[in-house]
């Protein structure tokens, strides 16, 4: 493919300023966004299509709805046309992750793709898990990537109520792509309500499904907030995550 359509790939993700920067230069576009080699491309407006690095069935109550299903699916099929090529080959590399949002009456609270009975959910554009989000983050920024809000970014409608499954397995599939696997993995949620402990083990075993990690080097904590300001006071909820990524 010419290397103007490239080009167009490259400037959808970046700004112009920031294209030309000299830190960004680790990250040639030809070879960070390769175009589709699908015509029919559904989403090519977007840096990034999905494609699922797994074919495992979650735990029965990691679930998701029909629709759910559907977008999932209808998301995941495309070709993905993003490398992910680290600035430098290390045996290892480290990332951290943070994500907060609202808890609002009205939204299904979901946790690392568990549906956790609660009075109030996460106001998102997509379905609000903080926990994989913040994993996500983590991943892409051991990697050196872009955040997950530049890459799913929610002016975007075609993320609207999407699972975060398929930003996690995006995640994944670049950490693959660069030669990296899970090293160890280690999160804390921070919410007030509801207590965790009864749902802590089926969601660090579906944490550990997305990831294709072996479940003994994801570890989950949940810490309350002492009833100090909007996580204390149960109108937020967030989570820290720090990666160790290994080359394979």
């Amino acid at each position: 493919m010419a290397a103007s359509t490239s080009s167009l790939y490259a400037s959808s993700l970046l700004p112009k300023s920031a294209a030309k920067s000299p830190s960004l230069s680790c990250f040639p576009r030809s070879s960070l966004f390769t175009p589709p080699n699908s015509t029919t491309n559904l989403f090519s407006s977007s840096p990034l299509s999905l494609r699922s690095s797994s074919t495992t069935t979650p735990p029965p109550s990691a679930v998701p709805s029909a629709s759910a299903n559907a977008t999932a699916a209808a998301l995941e099929a495309q070709p993905s046309p993003a490398s992910a090529t680290p600035s430098k080959s290390l045996p290892f590399r480290v990332g951290h992750g943070f994500d907060l949002h609202r808890l609002e009456p009205g939204y299904p609270l979901i946790i690392g793709g568990i549906n956790i009975p609660h009075e109030r959910g996460c106001e998102a554009h997509s379905d609000g898990d903080v926990l994989l989000h913040c994993v996500v983050d983590a991943i892409l920024g051991a990697l050196g990537l872009p955040d997950i809000g530049q890459i799913f970014p929610d002016s975007d409608p075609k993320w609207k109520g999407a699972p975060s499954s398929v930003f996690i397995r995006e995640a994944v599939r670049l950490m693959h792509e660069a030669g990296y696997e899970i090293g160890n993995l280690d999160a804390t949620l921070i919410l007030q309500r509801p207590k965790l402990s009864p749902h802590k083990e089926a969601i660090r075993a579906n944490l550990s499904e997305l990831l294709g990690a072996d479940p003994a080097v994801v570890n989950l904590k949940a810490k309350t907030h002492e009833k100090v300001d909007s996580l204390g006071e149960n109108r937020s909820i967030a989570a820290h995550t720090v990666v160790l990524l290994m080359r394979k």
